[in-house]
């Protein structure tokens, strides 16, 4: 029998190697968004074992997928699966089938066979914020008058995460991820507030943003009541509260953030149904268009990187004025608009 004797010099070589490994891994894995690496899992997931592939995969068995299912998902659904599954050839050093002329020619026909109308969330009216979180301030000064301190709680988290999440224009995933460390908010002046990564930075460098105190609807008087009756000092801003008022460590999970909005809405006897987290956004985007802001100063404080992404969010009719038979431009511009100018 051959035996090879392994020095100790070879063997740390070998664990050394392994931690370098390591490394490379966890910052290959940081490079990616945890949402993405979610979704993509999943998608390669539904290819394999739902629907049956094999991978890798050829252009012929890719085109065979997305026919199966071109019936009955979207086609934003269909491409974010071919995304996952370019990615993992890519990874795993095959070539990419999902690039293939016949797999986008056939895209192009379930485009032109089932068309379908991009669906966006409702914009939330400005009314209807200072209606909730009028209600929300009741709920606060009833639960601080019977020490009910899981509803004091509830009610200026909701509150400060509807005002900061409507004037900064964040979605719900920005939302969950704030943290108290990355914050800087000074009462009657305005806060500033960091992501180190977000949607659209891509290169991950970080951003920061900054939001005034405003005359009502005050985002920042609003950010400072919430961590000063929640003693947080570090760590995430927005939790989950149980029944006693005991607070999470991790911050909310951001698939659960229309769920509560929805909850906070109801509460106030706003129509709940019509809302969404995206709504935060497209509601101050409209705002401020029907207050004169323009696109490219929108677009700068919002983030957006192009005038396409910042359209979608924009209320059409605004830009007919008085003209337009909807009333979303004086619900927008209205008084509640002028008492914060």
């Amino acid at each position: 029998m051959l035996k090879v004797k392994i020095t100790h010099r070879e063997t740390q070589t070998v664990r050394l190697e392994a931690v370098a490994v390591s490394k490379v891994d966890r910052y290959l894995e940081a490079g990616t968004r945890e949402n993405t690496r979610r979704s993509y899992r999943a998608a390669v997931e539904h290819f394999e074992v739902s629907w049956g592939g094999f991978l890798p995969a050829t252009a012929e068995s890719i085109a065979r997928y997305l026919a199966d299912h071109a019936e009955h998902h979207s086609i934003n659904t269909l491409k974010q699966r071919l995304a996952a599954l370019a990615q993992w050839h890519i990874s795993q050093g095959f070539p990419d089938p999902t690039k293939a002329p016949m797999v986008r020619q056939l895209l192009k026909g379930i485009r032109t066979l089932h068309p379908a109308q991009e669906k966006q969330a409702a914009p939330l009216l400005l009314q209807h914020l200072e209606k909730t979180i009028r209600h929300l301030e009741q709920q606060a000064g009833q639960a601080s008058a019977t020490q009910d301190l899981p509803g004091l709680l509830r009610a200026r988290r909701d509150a400060a995460l509807l005002l900061i999440g409507f004037w900064r224009g964040f979605r719900g995933d920005e939302l969950s991820r704030l943290q108290v460390d990355h914050i800087q908010a000074e009462r009657a002046v305005g806060m500033t507030l960091y992501l180190p990564h977000s949607k659209g930075d891509r290169q991950h460098i970080g951003t920061n943003y900054r939001a005034p105190a405003l005359k009502m609807l005050c985002p920042v008087q609003a950010y400072l009541d919430w961590i000063s009756v929640a003693a947080i000092a570090h760590g995430a801003v927005f939790r989950k509260i149980d029944r006693w008022g005991n607070l999470a460590d991790a911050g909310l999970n951001s698939n659960s953030m229309i769920a509560l909005l929805r909850r906070i809405f109801e509460d106030a006897g706003v129509p709940a149904e019509l809302y969404t987290s995206h709504s935060l956004r497209r509601g101050f985007a409209t705002w401020a268009t029907a207050n004169g802001w323009d696109i490219k100063a929108l677009m700068a404080y919002v983030g957006w990187k192009d005038v396409k992404s910042a359209m979608r969010y924009i209320d059409p009719a605004i830009s007919f004025g008085g003209l337009a038979a909807s009333a979303t431009s004086e619900v927008f511009s209205g008084p509640a608009s002028q008492r914060l100018r």
